[in-house]
């Protein structure tokens, strides 16, 4: 049985607008209607796959348990980092927690933000390269290059020649476009997609072989991790003295019982969004629309709307790249599509609010839309899953009006509990204890307009909460 080990980590700059810190890349569908962390867990599940493991941000514990159930997939163990640490530790922790139960296991460590369209394909190859993963051997499944990309690393074939699995000759470094393209019009190379098969206990004795120092604090760190609600939290100040780095450079380039299975299905890290207008449906003049997006007379561009509201019409462009999200729009030449980071550095230095945040807040209870503010209001549009509730909880400097628009919400304001329903509203003085659920078995659905002198969102005094926040800057 097969284990797959997710990792859920990064933050995706590139593809800001629609990716950023608070909601990266995995979580969004770029290339259909599941994201693609739904779209990683899909592909490694069937006869021969255990329930994911999945690493990740305590940030997003709810986003992966609430995507991972929208496809019907229950997963196995959910360790929360505490901070991010790069994949070595990550893929420690996940190792160490496997080999508890089945040291011998085969665990399949995955990137959650590739696209591989192939289920089929890619699960074919991962059977091919169980046995050498069974002796003993790490085994990456190396991409065949479809140009000379400068973006990725890339693993030397011994025998270019041969096919299946062979002895991995070599690491490279992202090299320059001059030595990407020698290598790729030498056929040796593969890119390295960061996709390796391995027992738990081959990937604890490269640990124990060549970076030894990660294993006390990381095993301290699962120790001494705390459960909360379903997850694992790794014990924080342990965690913390691990080193920062990546698998390949703490153990991969070192070892030497490495193999490597070319892959030729198709494979995209989606690493920005000239790779996303690739690998999109593209009409017969180059042009992806997605969303709320017209192209007229355009050639080999993207236009993307992710707000149904805001309508994107391209008239007469040429390799261009844009992106529409309700709080920022991005107009880029598709040549310099890799550059967006340099946007989100400038826009962090003016502490814009857009470099970092999502405009669609997610909560473990639903999510919340902030529509307009003002110097002493704000209004939202919150949406409460069913069964869901809020905490119960008070404010020192704003009052709150909600008006449901959807279903019924039971309300708490002090001592009294009532049933608000469609069309009708309910007032929350400021300092009020309160609370807010969802009883019905629909989303319910209600506008908030809050008034007051300060409305950040960590004006909060919790009381009571189910999903055992505590006192943090969220509802």
């Amino acid at each position: 049985m097969i284990t797959p080990v997710l990792l859920c980590g990064g933050s995706g700059t590139r593809l800001w607008p629609l990716s950023r810190r608070t909601y990266p890349k995995q979580f969004a569908a770029l290339l259909g209607p599941d994201t693609l962390f739904q779209s990683a867990a899909l592909r490694m599940t069937g006869p021969g796959f255990a329930a994911p493991l999945i690493v990740t941000h305590g940030d997003f514990r709810f986003i992966v348990a609430e995507q991972l159930a929208a496809i019907g997939i229950t997963p196995g163990p959910i360790l929360l980092e505490p901070e991010p640490r790069n994949t070595a530790p990550a893929v420690l922790a996940a190792a160490l927690m496997l080999a508890q139960t089945d040291p011998e296991g085969l665990m399949l460590i995955a990137p959650s933000d590739h696209a591989i369209p192939d289920t089929r394909a890619f699960q074919e190859a991962i059977a091919a390269a169980v046995p050498a993963a069974a002796s003993g051997r790490l085994v990456n499944i190396g991409i065949r290059p479809t140009h000379a990309a400068t973006g990725y690393g890339y693993l030397e074939l011994s025998d270019p020649a041969a096919e299946g699995v062979q002895p991995l000759r070599r690491f490279v470094e992202k090299p320059d476009a001059a030595t990407a393209a020698v290598m790729v019009a030498g056929g040796g190379f593969l890119w390295n997609a960061g996709i390796v098969l391995a027992s738990a206990a081959a990937v604890l004795e490269a640990f124990r072989r060549h970076a030894p120092a990660m294993i006390p604090p990381i095993a301290e760190a699962l120790s001494n991790a705390a459960s909360d609600l379903g997850a694992i939290r790794l014990d924080p100040a342990a965690w913390a003295r691990a080193e920062n780095i990546s698998l390949d450079y703490a153990v991969m380039e070192k070892a030497d019982n490495l193999s490597v299975l070319p892959f030729t299905a198709g494979w995209s890290d989606l690493g920005g969004w000239d790779a996303v207008w690739r690998e999109s449906a593209c009409d017969a003049r180059g042009v992806a629309t997605s969303g709320a997006a017209t192209a007229l007379d355009c050639d080999d561009t993207l236009l993307r709307s992710d707000n149904p509201a805001l309508e994107v019409v391209g008239l007469g462009l040429r390799d261009v790249i844009v992106v529409a999200m309700p709080d920022a729009v991005l107009v880029a030449d598709r040549a310099r599509a890799d550059e967006v980071g340099q946007a989100v550095t400038a826009l962090r230095a003016r502490k814009a609010r857009q470099a970092t945040s999502f405009p669609r807040d997610h909560r473990p209870w639903g999510w919340f839309d902030s529509l307009v503010q003002g110097p002493r209001f704000q209004v939202k549009r919150i949406v409460v899953h069913p069964g869901a509730s809020l905490s119960l909880q008070s404010h020192h400097h704003r009052a709150e009006h909600w008006i449901v628009v959807e279903g019924t919400a039971r309300v708490t304001i002090g001592d009294e509990v009532k049933l608000v329903s469609e069309n009708q509203s309910v007032y929350v003085p400021l300092g009020a204890v309160h609370r807010m659920e969802n009883v019905g078995k629909l989303p319910m659905v209600l506008i908030e307009v809050q008034t007051g002198g300060y409305l950040g969102e960590d004006d909060i005094i919790r009381y009571e909460d189910v999903y055992a926040r505590g006192q943090v800057a969220a509802q």
